[in-house]
């Protein structure tokens, strides 16, 4: 149904007047709202960025060594999602202000203009239609004046035309009167009739054009005003959904992340990183105080035992202590350095089918240095020095996560020149096409660099791919025992040879590091002193026996002396050290190097498989 403003409401002015006022009042608290939202939106958008970055690990920290664990990594996630989130906002703020807030302000001045053009013609309209009125009125008044008057001069006229008394000159005389009054009387009635008439014009102009226009323009502006309102809501809505997708995606990276967590592999990663290798401790022994038997120490005569000698192996058996011996000797009497290098020939007191030990003198540091260098797997490590990459020093599976990383770096490094030298033949090929847009063999420089770039990294990644085959075939030998057997029937190089690093390393069999001879000695003086108050259990299952390639003297604490070709119990193998754990009789074991001795294991005793 059509409505129209002109027609419906042509005595209304004075309302829509006011109306209108309104309308440009509500579309200026209309963009103050949008305005004050975009404000909020970068506001929350900035909290939310220090909030994200708030969290962030910081370079060089603690936190960094947090986010092996997968839920460390999904929180990480999380945050970069959230900041990704906050820029969204960011986003909405700027649409806001770029489409609704310039727009509607710049719309606002030209309403107000067109809306005083309009009332300024409506008010014009008005002000003449009122003075037409007003001529009306005054011809109306003179015209009813003038009738009166006339009315007077007749009445006057009758009154002396009746009277005999009266002369003739004064009768005349009054006739004439009236007569002119009639004619001012008519003059005033034409008169007023003309203002009529053309009164009624301009009125009629007036409520049924010149109003009815003006009206329909300011209804016309009104619609367009309301309709921009109308645009500003929708678009308000479709700035704020089209930010939806990504935010959408947002809450998706949140909740992927929030799928990636493995508490399996984070109780995992708590085991490698904290795991020291030890058994716990057995059961208690129970101290039969029927038997006729003395305790030997006690706990509360810890002090008392050094001076008093140490106890017979047989009357330890009954003491508390809540550690086995072997376990914890092993831990504090285990050889804190690095076993030495095999001798480079036997020693004179060799046995006869074994190998000839000539005198060691003093060789000169470059023979040395000479002799080092032609050792292959030594150069190994010394290469890797030069690189800063030394990973000698470190257990074979932990060596072996070092240079998977390290492959992953340099594979990453590959694919990017790859990437980029892709990019930059593409390149040329426009150009080749194309000669205007530039010179082909400006790419060739780049190219043979990015070239060169590619060689030497596959150089270097099959360099560490060769390390990592190394280590990994040493611990599929430790960890199949029947594999390791074979392999040292085959060759009795086998076994210094694997261990050449062995120099090089610094950890003792249960992975500490130490090159701090008081510390040693501290270690010895504790050794010696617990020796009297921790008893003995059952010995070691032996896994193999072993014959000894180059004398030994087992100076450290720990280790265990041995002449050459001399046969030994072996009951603990190499966890990767350099140190294999071996027993001459009931009473006397200890360490000696892997590297000086031939390893015979019994495929068929309990306990050949040892943790690496």
């Amino acid at each position: 149904m059509s409505c129209r403003w002109g027609t419906e409401l042509w005595d209304q002015f004075d309302n829509l007047e006011k109306h209108t006022h309104w309308g440009i009042e509500f579309v200026e608290r209309y963009t103050k709202f949008v305005k004050e939202r975009s404000e909020i939106e970068i506001s929350y958008a900035k909290q939310i960025r220090n909030l994200s970055k708030k969290y962030q690990p910081k370079k060089n920290s603690r936190e960094e060594d947090e986010y092996k664990y997968t839920s460390c990594r999904a929180f990480l996630m999380t945050l970069n999602e959230l900041n990704d989130y906050a820029g969204q906002h960011e986003v909405i703020a700027e649409n806001l202000t770029t489409h609704i807030i310039c727009e509607l302000t710049r719309y606002i001045q030209e309403l107000k203009a067109e809306r005083k053009s309009h009332f300024h013609d409506g008010r014009r309209a008005q002000q003449h239609i009122e003075n037409s009125w007003k001529q009306l009125e005054s011809s109306k008044r003179r015209f009813e004046r003038d009738c009166k008057e006339a009315d007077r001069a007749q009445q006057y006229f009758d009154k002396i035309d009746a009277d005999i008394n009266v002369t003739k000159a004064d009768v005349e005389k009054a006739r004439q009167q009236a007569q002119l009054k009639h004619q001012v009387a008519e003059d005033s009635k034409n008169e007023y009739l003309t203002y009529l008439q053309k009164f009624n014009k301009e009125q009629n102009e007036h409520y049924y054009n010149l109003i009815p226009h003006i009206f329909q323009k300011i209804q016309e502006m009104e619609e367009k005003r309301i309709e921009k309102v109308g645009e500003s809501m929708k678009t308000y809505a479709e700035v704020n959904r089209k930010v939806l997708p990504i935010v959408s995606k947002c809450l998706d990276g949140m909740t992927n992340a929030a799928a990636s967590i493995e508490p399996t592999m984070d109780t995992k990663q708590v085991v490698e990183s904290f795991k020291s290798g030890f058994e716990p401790p057995g059961d208690v022994e129970v101290e039969d105080y029927s038997l006729s038997m003395r305790r030997t120490v006690s706990e509360s005569s810890y002090l008392n035992s050094r001076g008093e000698g140490k106890p017979s192996r047989s009357n330890s058996r009954g003491k508390l202590w809540p550690f086995k011996r072997n376990k914890l000797m092993s831990l504090l009497a285990s050889p804190r350095q690095p076993p030495p290098p095999p001798p480079t020939s036997p020693s004179p007191g060799a046995v006869p089918n074994g190998p000839q030990s000539p005198q060691q003198p003093k060789e000169p540091l470059s023979h040395r240095l000479n002799e080092f260098m032609t050792s292959k797997h030594k150069m190994q490590c010394l290469r890797s020095l030069t690189r800063g990459t030394l990973m000698c020093h470190l257990p074979p599976e932990q060596r072996r996560k070092k240079l998977q990383a390290k492959i992953n770096d340099i594979n990453k490094e590959l694919q990017k020149e790859v990437d980029q030298r892709d990019a930059l033949t593409k390149m040329k090929d426009v150009y080749v096409k194309n000669p205007h847009m530039g010179d082909p063999n400006s790419v060739d420089p780049r190219l043979e660099e990015i070239g060169q770039d590619i060689d030497k990294l596959e150089l270097e990644s099959r360099k560490y791919e060769a390390w990592l085959l190394e280590v990994e075939t040493r611990l599929a030998e430790k960890s199949d025992p029947h594999r390791r057997q074979s392999g040292l029937y085959e060759s009795n190089a086998t076994t210094p040879v694997n261990n050449n690093c062995a120099p090089v390393n610094r950890e003792s069999p249960d992975g500490s590091y130490t090159e701090d001879h008081s510390t040693e000695h501290h270690l010895k003086s504790r050794s010696t002193d617990f020796d009297d108050d921790f008893d003995d259990e059952d010995p070691l299952p032996t896994i193999g026996t072993c014959k000894s390639l180059y004398p030994f003297e087992g100076q450290n604490e720990g280790t265990i002396s041995m002449a050459e070709g001399e046969l030994l119990y072996v009951i603990e193998e190499d966890k990767g050290d350099g140190w294999t754990r071996v027993r001459r009789n009931e009473d006397e074991e200890g360490y000696v190097p892997t590297s000086y001795i031939k390893v015979f294991f019994d495929t068929n005793a309990k306990g050949a498989m040892t943790y690496i």
